[in-house]
């Protein structure tokens, strides 16, 4: 099923991120092009999560707060070489309170993106999601992968493999609507959004076929805006225009796909880190939903998988305050 909403003349080609050069080298250099934007990073104690923060200042990307013992920061910062004189440290005791206070510091205004460190995932997730103290908005939290896969010509973004882990069919709109909002807003044009399955065909043997024909439908009627749908596609439909065509599918989606979207956490764990490992994909990754964007890194993450991470949440950042301001007009 194939549904188009938006601007349906601005549809993303290739473009400059579909080059043989890198899609995260687009992405860093727009974002340098933009005043840089206040970070606060979360418990920083080793090195990647120390240096990636460090090098997206030195580049102008952002602003970073750190917070997390500040004995242990600064012995990181003097084991690697790491300068941390001019940025400020929130000093805490463990990484709970570092999760802790840097969700406070983001309700006091100081800052306008939250960043992981090297504290684990549900440590900081806990404080954002956190019904009387979190971040949480009307929209459902979810996470998109921002994957460079050399074999592929296209920006891929992937969603949700790191939050919801069986997502329902609300859960599910507000996963899709969170990953064309952010593909629109950093601008990238108009995305095109394939809900996977494991067939290309709706049946009610396999549940999640008929949500995607489901938010096919949804994006019909207005209750998903800026972006191309189809599904159910099977994962060689999405991506290669000679498994579609050998399958007969007709649509502006399958082969061309740029957000895939996976019907629960294990699909999308599996496939991201397929990508990774066996595509050699680089993977940047961002929270949406929440009152700020949440950059949100493996450990095993690289440095410029972190910048690359900040750049997104950066432009993605200035994008909504320019909507706001013309809202506000």
């Amino acid at each position: 099923m194939l549904s188009e909403q938006g601007d349906k003349g601005v549809v993303a080609a290739v473009g400059p991120f579909g080059s043989s050069e890198s899609k995260y080298d687009h992405l860093i250099a727009r974002a340098k092009r933009e005043a840089p934007v206040t970070t606060v990073v979360v418990h920083p104690c080793d090195e990647t999560s120390l240096r990636g923060p460090l090098e997206a200042a030195e580049a102008g990307i952002i602003q970073p707060i750190l917070v997390g013992p500040a004995a242990r920061i600064a012995g990181v910062a003097r084991n690697y070489g790491l300068d941390i004189g001019g940025f400020e440290i929130v000093d805490t005791p463990h990484s709970e309170a570092s999760a802790a206070t840097g969700v406070r510091l983001i309700h006091e205004g100081r800052g306008q993106v939250l960043m992981k460190g090297s504290l684990h995932t549900d440590e900081l997730m806990r404080e954002v999601t956190s019904s009387k103290t979190g971040l949480r908005t009307d929209r459902r939290i979810s996470h998109v992968f921002i994957m460079d896969v050399p074999t592929y010509p296209e920006t891929l973004f992937l969603t949700d493999a790191a939050i919801n882990i069986v997502p329902d069919l609300d859960d599910k709109r507000d996963i899709v609507q969170n990953a064309i909002d952010l593909w629109t807003q950093v601008g990238l044009g108009t995305p095109k959004v394939a809900i996977l399955s494991a067939v290309e065909t709706v049946t009610s043997k396999i549940p999640s076929t008929i949500d995607a024909a489901a938010l096919c439908k949804m994006a019909d009627r207005g209750q998903i805006i800026g972006g191309i749908l189809d599904g159910p596609l099977a994962f060689d439909n999405a991506i290669s225009p000679e498994a579609a065509r050998i399958k007969g599918i007709q649509s502006a989606v399958a082969g061309h796909a740029q957000i895939l979207v996976v019907p629960n956490l294990e699909a999308g764990n599996m496939l991201a880190k397929n990508l990774t490992l066996l595509a050699k994909a680089d993977s940047a990754g961002l929270v949406l939903g929440a009152r700020v964007p949440v950059v949100l890194t493996s450990r095993a993450d690289s440095v410029r998988s972190r910048m690359a991470s900040c750049a997104v949440a950066v432009l993605y950042v200035h994008a909504r305050v320019a909507n706001k301001k013309i809202s506000a007009a």
